[in-house]
This record gives C-alpha cells, structure tokens and sequence, in this order.
C-alpha cells in the first residue's frame, strides 16, 4: 500500500496519509445486492488499478466517441457520491479521440476541478457513456492530462497537488454519482475559475460556463433510471477482508430492483445533513463513498489517540482498542437516525497488506472548527444507500436527498 491517501470529495477531504479505505459498515444486518442487469453495473473494493487503494469501490464504464461505434471500456473508474461528473484519465483512453468542447469564441474548453486536498485538470470532451445497459448521450466529460493544456496558476495557486495520473489519482477515473446533475452552477461563473477557454496550450483563460456545457452526472443524462443511484456494498468482517463485491444500481423507485423500501430519506437542498454526536450538532456533514475512512471532528472531542505524523497512518486514529461509537443523523426534514460505528487501530489494520475491505477505519476531520463528519465508504458496508439527484422525482419526494 502507498503512503498516500485521496479524499475524492467536492465538499472535503481530509489530511492524506494512505490510499486506503474507509472500514466498518454502519449496519450488522445483511442487505440485498441487486445482480447485474440493464440497470445494474457491477462495483468491487478490491485494491483498485495498481493494487493498493483499499476502501475505494470502483466500476467499468464505456464511452463511446459520440455517436459511433467507437468505443473503449474504462475498467478502475472510482464510484464517488461526493462529486458529479465523469472525469477520466488521459492515459486510460488508449483506442479513442473524443470531440473536444469549444467555447464561443471557438477556443478548446479545459476544466480545474479542485478538490480539498488535490485538483484535477484537463480538457471538456463529449462522449457517449455507457454503464450497464444505459447509456448518456453527448456527455461533457473531463479528461485528465497536465500535459494537453497547460494548468494556469489561477488553478494550481491552491497549493495542492494535481490528481491527473494513475499514481496520484490511484484510479483510472472517477465517475461522480452525486446530489447534484452538474459540477457548477447555472451558470458557472469566471470568477469561480473552474472552466477555461484556451487559445493555445499556455494561454488559458477563466470563462463562463453554461449549464449545459458543463461536466454533468451521466446518470441525469441515462433515457430512464436516471434519477439518482443506488450503492449496494456488503457487511466486512472485523479486521477487513481482501475484497467484496457490490452493485451500483440506476433509479430510485424506477424498476422492481431499486425501490426505496423501508430506507429512511434524509433531504439535503445544502448538501449536508446535521450529524449530532455527545449532544453537539454539526451540520456541514455528508455521506461520500469517495472518502476513503469515517473522518470526524479530532482527538480532543472524540478521545481517540492521533496516529501522528511520524506513524505509517497520520491523520488517522490509532486507539489501544477498537472503540464504538453511536451518533444521530439529520437532514432538512424532521427524519433522523442513529449510527453506530467503531474505529479500529488504524496502524494495525494497514498492516494486513491484503485486506481492502477494511471496516472500522477513520480519521480527523479537521484540526478546528467547522468540524464535521465525513461519512466515507465505511458507512455503505451492509446498508444500502440510495443518493437521489437534485430536481429529480421519486418515491421519497424530489432530490436532492440520502436514503438508508
């Protein structure tokens, strides 16, 4: 395992210390993983592309050079409900030239797409995407490359580094499945400095950006099941195991395999949910398979022992003990429920090499206020969690919310 972590999250990430996964499911119980169909496409923690990113579930996803016959399956593609939008590496699109999006000036578009800890960078291309048996026409993609446009400071001033290669982004892509149908606003402003028009390699230029032309979630995109998803991951054992597998289902309530059921929905118009833990509220929460641990608040308010910077997990918890946990969670509405969790020593669980299920990993959320919790891919072990688009019709009202 590396000694690298990312945190794919437009609302947070957390201080990086490996590229591992996030442990412990929030639920005991054994729920119901939809098998593969038109409207279900496969998703495996398993150590993704190079092996040694645990606690990521990833899938396949095929896009197609707009509308033609040519196309390339994109296998270790990062299943993330805290971004929105398919972003894909450069280097993983071997067999197809994709159209490249040009602003109204007729210039190439390129997007800076930063995350909390890292950015991604690289030209807007259009594809045909195809997960399952569904299918987004004419989909604005971001395809990673520091190398085709030249990143400007306006983008990397942040500090953080770039997520554009296999190495940095442990992924071949990531397919952003979240609340929201597109990664900006309507429209994106230049100001915001994400989307950039670009005259020659080291010339670009922050532009506005309409909402059409922006990286969209393919699933708003899909002709049915396209009003959210369905992440569908079993229950580990203590200590982790070497992989499990799951299922990312398309539609809430569109299909007799995605129906609500008895979930709970936890309406999110913010795109937080207040968790309340020893009688505190914190309302900037979030539940985001793309984290890869249950991040929150620091040592001090949950009494657990920092990893430190001189361990092998900073950033991380290393209590003597796995230590349990029980705390409320709440959206807009008047719904709300408990979550109980553990947290395992998180120097003894990366010493397992081949475990990438790992189930009671976690970490700091933030040295100060505001502090919050990151419910990362822990929290999907053994629970189905439903994640409905904003604007969006189902059965549980219109998103965008949470269900579990």
């Amino acid at each position: 395992m590396k000694a690298l972590r990312i945190c794919i999250s437009l609302t947070t990430c957390v201080v990086c210390a490996f590229l591992i996964a996030c442990g412990g499911g929030s639920s005991s119980s054994t729920n119901p993983i939809a098998p593969v169909t038109t409207n279900v496409a496969a998703i495996s923690v398993d150590g993704g592309p190079l092996g040694d990113y645990p606690d990521a579930a990833f899938a396949s996803v095929t896009v197609c050079v707009p509308g033609t016959s040519n196309c390339q399956t994109v296998d270790g593609v990062l299943v993330d409900t805290g971004s929105f939008g398919l972003r894909i590496l450069s280097s993983a699109l071997t067999t197809v030239s994709l159209t490249q999006q040009t602003d109204t000036s007729g210039n190439p578009v390129a997007e800076c797409f930063v995350f909390l800890d890292s950015y991604t960078w690289g030209p807007v291309q259009t594809a045909d995407v195809e997960i399952a048996g569904e299918k987004a026409s004419s989909t604005p993609i971001q395809v990673l490359s520091d190398t085709d446009f030249i990143a400007p400071s306006s983008c990397t001033s942040s500090g953080f580094g770039s997520a554009d290669t296999l190495e940095t982004l442990g992924a071949n892509g990531i397919l952003g499945v979240g609340l929201a149908a597109q990664d900006c606003g309507n429209p994106c402003p230049a100001s915001f400095d994400q989307y950039y028009g670009c005259p020659s390699s080291t010339g670009c230029q922050p532009i506005e950006q309409p909402l059409t032309q922006q990286v969209v979630n393919p699933v708003a995109l899909f002709a049915k099941d396209n009003n959210g998803v369905i992440v569908e991951l079993p229950a580990v054992s203590s200590g982790g195991e070497s992989s499990v597998s799951g299922s990312l289902v398309f539609g809430i309530g569109t299909q007799s395999n995605n129906g609500l059921g008895s979930a709970t929905v936890y309406t999110a118009p913010e795109g937080s949910l207040t968790t309340t833990y020893n009688g505190t509220a914190y309302p900037e929460s979030f539940i985001d398979s793309g984290s890869n641990g249950y991040f929150f608040l620091d040592s001090a308010l949950t009494g657990l022992t920092n990893c430190g910077n001189s361990s092998d997990a900073p950033g991380f918890y290393c209590p003597g003990s796995t230590t349990s946990f029980t705390a409320t969670n709440q959206g807009s509405g008047a719904a709300s429920g408990a979550v109980k969790f553990s947290i395992a020593n998180a120097e003894t669980l990366f010493a397992s090499q081949n475990n990438f299920a790992l189930g009671d990993l976690g970490g700091v959320s933030s040295n100060a206020p505001p502090y919050f919790f990151d419910w990362g891919l822990p929290f999907f072990f053994g629970q189905n969690v439903f994640v409905a688009i904003e604007g969006a019709s189902t059965p549980g009202g219109t998103g965008p919310y949470w269900a579990y």
